[in-house]
């Protein structure tokens, strides 16, 4: 994924961009109905009542303040819920939601829209044509706003619920780790070891993640001044001085260190785009926080571990032999499976310790899954075992006679 590319789709997943979009189509949408209608080479009249349309157009800006208000107050409170009930991590994928966003973009067009057309006609701006075509254009925005607000109550009743969050943190961590199986050094070689004397390149400032990575410019630099990149920063990576982004085997020079930098995008939060662990993280993170003494929810560690094997397995059935490789001057690390195991599953072996229905559901997911991947059955067998030592130490002889018999 280009640089660009990267901070455009943060940008369109963004509240204020869509709400900016489609405030200025409302406002054009209004303003072209004094253009419109001198413009219709014959003449388009109904009979209207006395401010009939000015009065519609007051309804509409009254309605729709109220409207985007509630809708304001009810997307903090799901944010809140999310964060309180699940992981904090998960609300960027709520705050992304694109159902929310169009109907608080649409309620506030609305509310423009009205607005800007009590004002035209207030000031005389449409002849008589222009205000029938405004009485027709007012009546295809309420139509929008009923069908906007019919679609919005129904999301209501899940948005921010367990279940959702789950459900939406299982699609990232799905769709990244997919991509990932596919195209598991983005193109590029694959790094087995840095080279003995190539120079490493930092950070202008340490302590922020790793994005995303522009790996087609770092190609096009290290062709231009004939060199190699070896990339270790990865996305979810601390980039700093004990880390680097990158290193150089050829001549460093400023241009180089500046093009190795410009390709990354760094940032104080983590990203799911293209960060391989993030979601699998956040998933044992609501799993683990579900199982807290404060809590005491395994019902919910158990639809984490099935949505955890439901990722797996998908990533794991689409992995693809080696491919071409389409940018040969960049070497970069693969994400390594042992480490995605130990991320989505410690966590829930460790805090689901004493709870032998979960302990059961965790054996049975690893059981699966290393049937799914022979060539990874290392990394599944030793958090298995794993799992199995921390369980002895808190669960009665009959409940461990019952875990290991979930595994025959």
């Amino acid at each position: 994924m280009t640089t660009s590319l990267a901070l455009l789709r943060r940008i369109m997943r963004t509240v204020w961009a869509r709400a900016i979009a489609f405030t200025a189509v409302a406002v054009m949408f209004a303003l072209a109905a004094g253009v419109v209608g001198s413009l219709i080479p014959f003449e388009l009249r109904v009979e209207l009542g006395q401010n009939s349309v000015d009065s519609l157009l007051q309804i509409i800006a009254t309605a729709m303040l109220t409207a985007t208000t509630f809708s304001i107050t009810a997307m903090v409170t799901a944010y809140s819920s999310a964060t309180t009930i699940a992981t904090p991590r998960s609300t960027k994928l709520l705050i992304a939601d694109p159902t929310s966003q169009n109907a608080l973009s649409i309620f506030l067009g609305g509310f423009v829209f009205a607005l800007v057309g009590i004002i035209a006609l207030s000031t005389g701006y449409y002849t008589e044509q222009g205000r029938t075509i405004l009485f027709f254009g007012t009546l295809v925005v309420i139509a929008i706003i009923v069908a906007t607000l019919l679609r919005w109550i129904g999301h209501l009743a899940r948005f921010g619920r367990m279940a959702d969050v789950i459900d939406r943190v299982e699609d990232a961590a799905t769709r990244t780790l997919v991509d990932y199986a596919k195209h598991p050094t983005l193109g590029a070689r694959e790094l087995r070891g840095v080279p003995a004397g190539a120079s490493s390149v930092t950070a202008a400032a340490g302590g922020e993640y790793v994005l995303s990575v522009d790996v087609a410019r770092l190609d096009a630099l290290a062709e231009k001044h004939g060199c190699d990149l070896f990339v270790t920063a990865i996305p979810g990576t601390i980039a700093d001085h004990r880390h680097p982004l990158a290193h150089v085997r050829g001549r460093v020079s400023e241009a180089i260190e500046s093009g190795i930098r410009s390709a990354f995008v760094l940032g104080r939060h983590r990203d799911y785009d293209q960060d391989p662990r993030l979601g699998v993280i956040a998933l044992a993170e609501i799993g683990s926080r579900a199982l807290s003494p404060s809590t005491n929810d395994p019902g919910t560690a158990i639809e984490v571990i099935a949505a955890l094997q439901r990722v797996f397995t998908a990533a794991l059935d689409s992995r693809e032999p080696d491919g071409q490789i389409d940018h040969p001057h960049v070497w970069i690390a693969r994400p390594r499976v042992d480490e995605l195991v130990t991320d989505a599953f410690r966590p829930l072996a460790r805090d689901g310790a004493g709870f032998v229905e979960v302990q059961i559901r965790l054996q049975k997911c690893l059981r699966a899954l290393r049937l799914t991947a022979p060539d990874d059955a290392v990394a599944f067998d030793r958090m298995a075992e794993e799992s199995l030592r921390r369980a002895a130490r808190h669960l009665s002889r009959a409940e461990r006679r019952a875990v290991r018999a979930a595994l025959s």
